[in-house]
């Protein structure tokens, strides 16, 4: 059903292709798996070398060109210029490791294995602990209880009714800029060390750096102490990272490396926190309880949005085919476009589609999603503005 509203504060509500009516009929996850041919799982390991190569050398291209902007009051509009477009282009890099960590790069699982700890290293991301993490994501999407990032706080929680008062507090508008500023700048970092947007199932703190306590606490665990070795290889990779750039400020200054190297840091995380939040995250998709919960419904609450021609190239579609992604996640960047276009076709009525523009979904989903209630009692449960209750 197409909802507008007038009201100049707020971007129009969604219309997406997505059942309006309540109780839709979903496929089961054999059915869903079942309609995008295995061809499709086919990795051309040239098509991904190619992909890995026009990212890596647009991104030292531009890191490139950072090293030569003079460190002056007067170049900040140039420095803050140089941080978007290289942050921009090096989140194809990002996007080339998180394929990795799907088996959806190579056939030899050693080299993608250290392709994604390479790439996600270089950018202070721990490879094997966020793989982990990532699959449990994948494995509960829009499940309430078990799901992993962007997580909704249930109004009825302790925590959820503190986040609610805030909300009605600040009013939408000065909430929606508090949040956006907070996921955008550093939801990110503080997700990876204390596990904030996770799942209510694995604790609270959670840290992808630690397993051991005060960390790992909750009833499931996000990861087991067998899982120590490997999270100590991403600790170790970062380390090294975090050497180098020490060394790098030592040779030629903190000053230079902090814009260099942090200022496109900055923006990628922003990128990745705007994808997933875009992703999972709107005023009309459920989250699921377990009694209500399966695989192919949390799968189809997936949103895929249009970033453009332009984005899409730089960020391997990422953003435009997350459904079929979320459907099997082993699909190759270059064969989702068909994967997606398969997926629409068998399931007009379950594929979402938003063609709000990016920057007004933004502002929708930062403004008006703060905690989720249950829909008579049905399992089901949907962000509602605070106005409107």
């Amino acid at each position: 059903m197409n909802v507008s509203i007038s009201s100049p504060t707020r971007p129009p509500a969604p219309v997406v292709s997505a059942p309006a009516a309540p109780g839709p009929t979903y496929p089961s996850k054999t059915e869903l798996l079942a309609c995008l041919p295995p061809e499709l799982l086919r990795i051309d390991p040239a098509k991904s070398w190619r992909s890995l190569a026009f990212s890596l050398s647009l991104s030292a291209v531009a890191y490139g060109l950072g090293t030569q902007i003079p460190l002056t009051a007067s170049a900040i509009p140039l420095w803050l210029l140089y941080g978007v477009v290289s942050g921009t282009v090096a989140g194809g890099c990002w996007v080339i490791a998180h394929e990795c960590g799907h088996n959806a790069f190579h056939p030899n699982r050693r080299i993608e294995a250290a392709v994604g700890f390479v790439l996600h290293s270089l950018l202070l991301v721990p490879y094997f602990t966020w793989q982990r993490s990532h699959a449990v994501h994948h494995a509960n999407c829009n499940h309430l209880e078990a799901g992993e990032t962007h997580v909704p706080r249930r109004g009825d929680t302790p925590t959820g009714q503190r986040v609610e008062a805030l909300h009605r507090r600040l009013g939408s508008r000065l909430y929606g800029a508090l949040s956006l500023v907070m996921h955008l700048l550093v939801g990110w970092p503080l997700y990876l060390l204390f596990g904030v947007a996770g799942g209510e199932a694995y604790g609270s703190p959670t840290s992808h750096f630690r397993h051991q306590a005060p960390f790992n606490n909750g009833q499931r665990l996000l990861f087991p102490a067998n899982f120590a070795p490997a999270m100590l290889h991403s600790n170790l990779g970062l380390g090294a990272m975090l050497l180098a750039l020490v060394a790098a400020s030592v040779v030629f200054s903190p000053l230079r490396v902090l814009a260099v190297y942090g200022l496109p840091y900055l923006v990628i995380n922003a990128w990745l926190v705007a994808y997933t939040w875009l992703q999972h995250t709107d005023t009309n998709i459920p989250h699921f309880t377990e009694r209500e919960w399966t695989w192919a419904k949390g799968a189809l609450q997936t949103v895929d949005r249009p970033y453009g021609p332009l984005l899409n190239l730089l960020h391997h579609g990422i953003g435009s085919t997350h459904v079929c992604h979320h459907v099997n996640s082993r699909i190759p960047h270059y064969n989702a476009w068909k994967a997606t276009a398969l997926l629409r076709e068998r399931y007009p009525h379950l594929v979402r589609f938003d063609p709000t523009p990016i920057h007004l979904a933004l502002w929708r989903v930062a403004s008006r999603c703060a905690v989720v209630t249950e829909l008579e009692n049905s399992g089901s449960f949907y962000y509602q503005p605070a106005e409107s209750r």
